[in-house]
């Protein structure tokens, strides 16, 4: 297809977006239609051509630095309005809605988060995913778009993925039952299926009671003092290079048992549910563990 096809397509859709607002009097719009007719037979473009064209008001608003004033307003106007589709479960509209309201301001991520519950009332569950991922990629602390892209894929059968998304949403929104809920169906899922849930390292890291816990450890005396003499006696004596600590095996592996002990200890006297739940993300489905307690 030609760079000059590219353009008269572009020029089209541009058009047809103008028809499809409410902005065109009734002369203008007859002007646009019968433009619109001249453009595609002059240069001959097929529906498949036509596909390919560019959004042009897109480009401009990119180069003016996004959304003006007024296309915010309009937007939010948009999205206000597919709201109340939404309440009527008019769901075709409310899409519609939403979908010029980011037409209007592509940096909005609410329009996003909006568009894939409308897709997802449609079914369009692959539709709704793209959107919650639009949605992430402009505000990656969503936790409504993290919700919303975990239903789409529990639709969708994929119960992994739909559980790290449950689980950052709880993460982020941590007194929502809803998310909480949702995380645990997609918990009981995946055990149906013999399945463990990834150990999530970075909500890990994340957890305010665990990094509570490791500063209150990291603080405590005894435990400087335990890492100190560890870190000493196993560089110093062997030669105080990775190339000499990797190569004394035989005297690193006590203190590192002595050190692990003593730090699990600790764990479990500062805060045993948070080591509980630890350990149900580490033991694989079926360890006995994992068992439900026998009824008393």
């Amino acid at each position: 297809m030609s760079e000059i096809k590219i353009v008269a397509a572009s020029i089209i859709n541009f058009l047809k977006q103008q028809l499809e607002s409410d902005l065109l009097s009734a002369d203008s719009r007859e002007s646009v239609e019968v433009g619109v007719q001249c453009i595609e037979t002059a240069f001959e473009l097929t529906p498949e051509e036509l596909s390919k064209g560019v959004d042009l008001l897109q480009l401009v608003k990119k180069q003016r630095g996004g959304a003006t004033p007024a296309d915010r307003v309009e937007a939010e106007k948009l999205k206000n309005e597919g709201n109340e589709f939404m309440k009527a479960e008019r769901h075709k509209e409310a899409l519609e809605k939403y979908s010029r309201a980011i037409e209007l301001d592509p940096q909005n991520s609410v329009f996003f988060c909006n568009r894939a519950a409308a897709h997802f009332k449609l079914g369009e569950h692959e539709s709704a995913v793209a959107d919650a991922m639009a949605a992430l990629a402009l505000q990656p602390n969503y936790g409504k778009a993290y919700g919303r892209l975990g239903i789409a894929l529990t639709a969708l059968d994929r119960h992994t993925e739909a559980r790290n998304a449950f689980a950052r949403a709880v993460q982020l929104e941590p007194d929502n039952d809803s998310y909480k809920e949702n995380l645990k169906m997609a918990e009981e899922r995946l055990a149906e299926r013999g399945e463990r849930p990834p150990l999530d390292l970075g909500g890990l890291l994340q957890n305010p009671a665990l990094l509570n816990m490791a500063t209150e450890m990291l603080s405590d005396p005894n435990m400087q003092h335990l890492i100190s003499g560890l870190m000493t006696a196993n560089t110093a004596g062997a030669g105080g290079g990775l190339g000499g600590l990797l190569g004394s095996d035989a005297a690193l592996a006590p203190s590192l048992l002595e050190a692990g002990q003593a730090l699990a200890q600790q764990m479990q006297a500062a805060n045993p549910e948070l080591v509980e739940q630890l350990r149900r993300q580490v033991r694989p489905p079926g360890a006995p563990g994992n068992q439900p307690p026998h009824p008393q």
